[in-house]
């Protein structure tokens, strides 16, 4: 059995509950379910469901219902040209004013550095089910709708008269299908009517063999305002096949070869599979080889022998692998503490009356309802849900050979979404991706490597053309075509060739939870070597004998320059040289690993080390975010890109460089608490790990406010009903940064040390038990504290042996850690216990 798979289960009073290879589910007391007391009004109303390429949103209507459908792979445009010949003509010109202290002329004259913007993120279409009339009268208070996170399944429920209507809904991973599943408590009773439609171009029709075949294709070129749809070039085609079974005496008509009408069944079960032409980023779709009408209904003719409930038992090994491999509860104090170590649930108040979204059939209380109670009740039960459901949603919009999760995860209902739902390299990407190695989901992140290794194609000519520089380079935005070109426009958000080495420094982190040495040999030391070519290139030794980066920006921030004007562009920004000196210090630690050492690009990375900038600290006590002491008119910036060395970076710590971490103490309370829902949650992470646990929390309970979808220009940050993060609108990246935040409020770890509750909130989560995080060395780790205080914890790893010292509250132990044995500690950090596995 592998370390993945293991699911640890009884409650933290008993001693020996770290048996790692229990398969029972942990306590089934408090359910993981997201719950609607109607039907969605808005799409930050409905339920995401995904296997990681396709999703759909659950609307739950009665009369009427939508699944709004998605597929990863479907995007504006073609591949693209990422070099801009002008462009070391125009370096030229913006280093000479920035050397000139000329910044503002810089900002001016860095737009010519700028390109085209990314491509776009499409929609596939929708299943429109239509029921007949008697669904319009159906029974007041029989309504239910939940997203139960431990079987990836959403559920609607609701009575007409005296027969109960059940819709369930899951995207299975190993049928790479959507299925639904409706049925009547009363026989024959069942009739509705079902189409497939879409916004793009596209083809529909209803065959004899109770399917609809949709066939569309996307935009061979980005919408532009008052264009609409251009279709030269050729765009990426794609099929969708809904398949329609249902239970014996049930009837299907075709009408008009555009719907299917089901009369007098007992149940009926819908399938739906997609597929396009896309053939990577580099492959014209005009020269696609696949047949995405072929590919599907392939894949519908393997999967259409299986029962549901075979498919149902696929998709839940498949999702129950990766989810169950960690559990969290969490409770206030003593006088919630039953005694023997179980957590108390305790029935969270409506301070909300008459809201649409109050009680569900079974009398829960909606989830919209405990966000807008928490700021009162600060239930811990609904952080718990909060981590699960980032780990869900990143289990269901990323997995092995699908795309990465983009801005919103899979999700769209636009032509036209908010930033194309592009990755974004100055935060948001990265982000997505933070919660898959302390959150125990390592092969989540496989599809952000295979697009590092598809940027580093484009990057290598980007870097060669527009900068004269070997190695690679990626900008702020990307797409499917991994772009890498600057972004069009402003130099404040397009001027930015740090994105691939920030996405560099997830290679490095991979190897150190996993210990994988082919992975780091194989994959990422090639990846870094390019990166670190770029940056040694990309340096440039200024006057003072330091190395600086000309021009540098700090993500999207403008500054005051000297002469009062607005401006951008200066040089070595504290953002720059912190990246710069983490992929520096990763691939001289990757070489230690694979004995290369002794390599000429590692002697060149040795020598540049000693010549970057230190981090520096302001008159007033913070970190400064560029070289120079501007002025900042805008103290409250959402973004914190100077605190980069302190996280995700490692080179601003508590034990080593404690006077920089005052500053950053102090950084951040002056940069406030207001922001968009990532800013939120890396703040959360930033306090995390200043071990500061009063302030992690206080941006814990920052984001858990209620956010109304038809006035989102009053809020900034918070949650929708669905516990989609907003900025507003909605991005996907928040929702990740709180699994993670929240992990690292409860475990932090190098290769050599693991701090225990560091930034444990005592009062607020005195009692609690966290189990199958994941530690740097490939360590797992499990706690359980009580009244604030380390109860117990267990120790082990499947990778190779190591030497810990373990850190809590002041006191430090050595531990030597056997690969195969699992070691319980007590509150003294003794070991109590020791057994193989």
């Amino acid at each position: 059995m592998e370390d993945g798979e293991w699911v640890l289960v009884r409650k933290p009073a008993e001693k020996d509950f770290w048996n790692p290879t229990s398969m029972d589910l942990a306590d089934t007391s408090r359910p993981l379910k997201v719950t609607f007391s109607g039907p969605a009004k808005h799409w930050t109303d409905a339920i995401p469901i995904g296997n990681g390429r396709l999703g759909a949103m659950v609307w739950g209507g009665i009369a009427s219902e939508t699944l709004q459908l998605n597929e990863d792979t479907l995007w504006t445009g073609v591949p693209g040209d990422y070099t801009n010949p002008e462009a070391p003509a125009a370096l030229a010109e913006v280093r000479k004013l920035v050397d000139n202290g000329d910044y503002a002329e810089a900002t001016k004259a860095a737009v010519k550095l700028s390109d085209h913007p990314s491509d776009v993120y499409q929609l596939l279409g929708d299943i429109k089910l239509e029921f007949d009339e008697s669904h319009v009268k159906y029974t007041e208070g029989t309504y239910s709708r939940e997203l139960d996170l431990e079987t990836a399944t959403a559920r609607v429920k609701y009575s007409v008269g005296d027969v109960e209507f059940t819709r369930e809904h899951f995207a299975s991973n190993p049928g790479q299908v959507i299925v639904t599943k409706i049925s009547a408590s009363k026989p024959r009773s069942l009739s509705f009517t079902v189409s497939l439609d879409s916004k793009l171009h596209h083809h529909s029709q209803a065959n004899g063999q109770n399917q609809i075949i949709l066939q569309g294709s996307c935009p061979g070129k980005r919408i532009q305002p008052k264009v609409g749809l251009n279709e030269n070039p050729k765009g990426i085609q794609f099929t969708a096949v809904l398949d329609l079974q249902v239970s014996q005496g049930g009837v299907i008509h075709n009408i008009d070869d555009k719907k299917l009408k089901v009369e007098g069944s007992d149940w009926a079960v819908l399938l739906l599979v997609a597929s396009s032409s896309f053939d990577g980023p580099f492959t014209m779709p005009s020269d696609s080889k696949k047949d995405p009408t072929s590919e599907t209904l392939n894949a519908l003719k393997s999967i259409k022998t299986l029962s549901y409930s075979d498919l149902y038992a696929h998709h839940l090994d498949d999702y129950q692998n990766l989810f169950h491999r960690v559990s969290l509860q969490l409770s206030k104090s003593s006088k919630s503490n039953l005694g023997d170590g179980s957590l108390e649930m305790k029935e969270v108040k409506s301070s909300t009356k008459n809201s649409h979204f109050s009680k569900s059939n079974d009398g829960a209380v909606s989830t919209a309802e405990r966000v807008k109670s928490f700021q009162t009740d600060e239930d811990p039960s609904f952080v718990e849900l909060l981590f699960q459901y980032g780990r869900y949603l990143l289990i269901s919009s990323s997995r092995p050979g699908t795309q990465v999760s983009n801005l919103q995860g899979i999700w769209n209902k636009d032509i036209e979404p908010a930033w194309d739902c592009a990755p974004h390299l100055n935060i948001n990407l990265q982000m997505n991706y933070w919660p898959s190695l302390p959150c125990n989901l390592k092969e989540c992140q496989e599809p952000l490597f295979d697009f590092i290794s598809s940027l580093a194609i484009n990057g290598s000519k980007t870097a060669k053309v527009n900068y004269e520089t070997s190695g690679w380079v990626a900008h702020q935005v990307t797409d499917i075509w991994a772009k890498t070109s600057p972004d069009r426009g402003e130099a404040v958000w397009a001027l930015w060739p740090m994105g691939g080495a920030w996405l560099c420094t997830h290679l490095w982190e991979h190897f150190t939870y996993t210990m994988d040495k082919d992975f780091l040999k194989n994959k990422a030391y090639p990846l870094l070597e390019g990166c670190t070519s770029f940056l040694l290139d990309w340096l440039i030794e200024g006057p003072g004998g330091y190395l600086e980066t000309n021009p540098s920006t700090s993500p999207e921030h403008m500054f005051v320059a000297p002469d009062g004007k607005p401006a951008s562009v200066s040089y070595s920004s504290t953002m720059d040289i912190a990246i710069i000196r983490e992929v520096f210090s990763e691939i001289v630690s990757a070489a230690e690993v694979l004995g290369r050492k002794d390599d000429a690009l590692i002697g060149k990375v040795r020598e540049a080390q000693a010549k970057l900038p230190p981090t520096k600290i302001a008159r007033d006590g913070s970190i400064m975010e560029w070289a120079v002491g501007f002025q900042d008119p805008e103290v409250h910036h959402r973004h914190v890109s100077h605190l980069f060395g302190l996280f995700p970076g490692h080179m601003i710590t508590v034990e080593k460089t404690p006077d920089l971490c005052k500053a950053v103490d102090f950084t951040l309370f002056k940069r406030g608490e207001e922001g968009p829902g990532w800013s939120t949650t890396w703040k959360t992470a930033l306090w995390a790990r200043l071990h500061n646990s009063e302030h992690a929390y206080r941006m814990v309970k920052h984001l858990i406010s209620l956010v109304d979808p038809t006035h989102e220009a009053d809020f900034e940050g918070g949650l929708y009903s669905n516990l989609f993060t907003a900025h507003p609108p909605f991005q996907i990246d928040a929702n990740f940064g709180f699994s993670a935040a929240v992990a690292e409020m409860l475990v932090q770890s190098t290769m050599k040390d693991l701090y225990l509750l560091p930034a444990l909130p005592r009062d607020k989560w005195a009692n609690g038990c966290v189990k199958g995080l994941k530690a740097r060395g490939g360590v797992t780790v499990n706690i359980c504290w009580q009244e604030g205080d380390l109860e117990e914890f267990g120790l082990w790893s499947m990778e190779e042996n190591s030497v810990k010292r373990l850190h809590y509250r002041g006191t430090t132990i050595t531990a030597k850690i056997s690969t195969g044995k699992v070691y319980t500690f007590n509150r003294q950090l003794k070991c109590v216990k020791t057994y193989s596995l």
